[in-house]
C-alpha cells in the first residue's frame, strides 16, 4: 500500500515524466506482477512518459513499450521487448533478457545454399553461399530444444532446476558443449539420465565467434 501511495502521490501534479528506480524491489514477486500491471495501465490512461530502471528483464517487458538494455553506461540495445529476445543486437544482450546456450557452429556450402552445422545438426541459415566456411555461435533458447527419445542427438542430464510449471535443465551433449531446456514439471527425468534431443530454434541469431 505505502509503494501505491507513493505512485499515487508522484502522479497527482500529471507529469509530463515519471522517473522510476527500481520501484517494485521490496515487494513480493505476486505483488510485483500485479503492481507492475496496475501502473502500466494508469500511466496509459493519463497519457505520461515514464523512465523505469529495473535490473528484471520480465518487469521491464511487462511495463515498458521500449526496453534499454545497459552495460556498464552503455546502452547496448534499445528496441521493443520481442525484438531483444528474438534478435538480440549482442552476445550480452541476447544472454541477459533470456534464458538460452550459445554453441559453436560453422556455415557450410550444401546443394547450393548455406547451412549452419551444430552439435545439435544442421540448419537452413539462407546466408550469401560466399559466407561459408565461417565459424560462429548460435543462440539456443531453452524453450527451442525438445526431448525426443527419437534423436541422433543424444545429451546427459546434468541439473534439474524446479520452476513450478517447469523444470530447466542443463543438458551436456557428446561433444561437451552443454544446452538449456524448459521441460514440463511432470517430464520425470532424473539427473544423470541420458535423453535424445533436438533443437527447433524459430530465428537463428548468430554471433561471430
Amino acid at each position: 500500500q505505502q509503494q501505491r501511495v507513493a505512485l499515487a502521490r508522484a502522479l497527482a501534479p500529471q507529469p509530463r515524466l515519471l522517473l522510476l528506480d527500481e520501484p517494485f524491489s521490496s515487494l513480493d514477486v505476486e505483488l510485483r506482477q500485479r503492481l507492475a500491471q496496475e501502473l502500466r495501465d494508469i500511466l496509459k490512461r493519463a497519457g505520461t512518459t515514464a523512465l523505469l530502471v529495473t535490473h528484471d528483464p520480465l518487469e521491464a517487458f511487462a511495463v515498458g513499450d521500449r526496453v534499454g538494455v545497459m552495460q556498464h553506461g552503455r546502452l547496448r540495445q534499445w528496441d521493443s521487448g520481442d525484438a531483444l529476445y528474438h534478435q538480440p543486437a549482442d552476445r550480452f544482450v541476447a544472454g541477459f533478457v533470456g534464458q538460452g546456450a550459445f554453441v559453436q557452429a560453422q556455415r557450410i556450402r550444401r546443394d547450393g545454399r548455406v547451412l549452419l552445422r551444430t552439435g545439435l545438426g544442421d540448419f537452413a541459415d539462407g546466408r550469401d553461399l560466399a559466407q561459408a566456411g565461417e565459424r560462429c555461435e548460435l543462440l539456443l533458447r531453452a524453450e527451442a530444444v525438445r526431448l525426443d527419445a527419437d534423436a541422433a542427438v543424444r545429451a546427459r542430464i546434468e541439473r534439474r532446476e524446479f520452476r513450478g510449471a517447469g523444470v530447466l535443465c542443463t543438458l551436456r551433449l557428446d561433444n561437451g558443449e552443454s544446452v538449456l531446456a524448459l521441460l514440463p514439471s511432470h517430464d520425470g527425468h532424473r539427473v544423470g539420465e541420458r535423453v535424445g534431443i533436438r533443437a527447433e530454434p524459430q530465428r537463428l541469431v548468430t554471433f561471430a565467434r
